[in-house]
């Protein structure tokens, strides 16, 4: 008799699927469970291959099918579903010789990201275990042309010159989601914790630059897409100092775009024609505490 696999039912989730392989001794007893008592979700997917010795069954599903659910807390989404066992008698009608059973899966992908205008795309990096599994989604900052059709060949700005900034997630085959970016700040050196520094958005979304009398700095509204966020920011360098290199850091997260926007998720500029806050998307009172500076933030 063959050796208990370790672990029979191993998970990976990917940017658009989960996929979990079940060794057919689900047990550890040496008795092989028949594949097609095996189900994935409440929709009972069906697996989708074995191996060559029919000892492995493969299970492979976009994150939002075979009846998986989402739940978003405030650093994940996480998809949930569940890998079933339900014995059905084979030959003798009246017994099974097996015990049912739910294994619960998850897969976590999370919601933030920092992310630099040298467009540093975050290392994918999952995290394996028999159970769960994470996968980072793809955030991107990058400096864009002055009418958004393609990325800047050239990262140099001369004073009265704006910076056209675009944030962007590659969403692959997740629910929906709508983009915000909750903070930028501009220093001097790649530490984004480092002095001097100056906060461009800050307030979980609000664009605080713009708030300067001599500024134009906002959010374009309407989006593009609902994963992309664009903004614009009139060039600067901080006072006193003679370094031409300035480093801008942001701060991304994504909620379901069929959350509507409150005061946590939000993009928020200040018109200076009618001296309020306003939202890209969702009603104006969200954008109240831009102005207070008592804005919800997540630790």
């Amino acid at each position: 008799q063959a050796a208990a696999p370790l672990h029979p039912v191993a998970v990976q989730c990917q940017e658009a699927q989960v996929v979990v392989t079940v060794h057919r001794d689900l047990f550890g007893t040496g008795r092989l469970v028949r594949a097609a008592d095996l189900t994935l979700g409440s929709a009972a997917c069906l697996p989708v291959a074995q191996s060559a010795a029919e000892s492995m069954v493969t299970f492979v599903a976009g994150l939002h099918e075979c009846g998986s659910t989402l739940q978003m807390t405030p650093d994940s989404l996480i998809y949930k579903t569940s890998l079933s066992y339900k014995p059905t008698p084979s030959g003798n009608l009246v017994i099974v010789r097996t015990n049912a059973a739910v294994v619960p899966i998850e897969c976590h992908y999370p919601r933030k990201s920092n992310v630099s205008s040298n467009a540093v795309w975050p290392t994918w990096a999952p995290f394996r275990s028999t159970l769960s599994a994470e996968e980072r989604l793809m955030f991107s900052l990058r400096l864009m042309n002055d009418d958004w059709s393609a990325e800047r060949l050239s990262n140099g700005f001369q004073l009265g010159e704006s910076l056209h900034l675009q944030a962007d997630v590659a969403s692959g085959d997740h629910v929906p989601l709508r983009l915000f970016v909750d903070d930028c700040v501009a220093t001097l050196s790649p530490d984004r914790n480092s002095s001097p520094q100056y906060a461009l958005i800050d307030l979980s979304g609000c664009l605080v630059d713009g708030r300067s009398d001599d500024t134009t700095s906002a959010f374009i509204s309407p989006r593009t897409r609902q994963e992309t966020l664009q903004f614009v920011v009139d060039a600067f360098k901080f006072a006193g100092d003679d370094r031409n290199l300035i480093y801008i850091t942001c701060h991304l997260k994504v909620s379901p775009a069929d959350q509507a926007p409150n005061p946590l998720n939000k993009a928020c500029s200040f018109n200076k024609a009618s001296s309020l806050w306003a939202p890209v998307e969702g009603t104006g009172d969200i954008c109240s505490c831009c102005e207070t500076g008592n804005c919800p933030l997540y630790g």
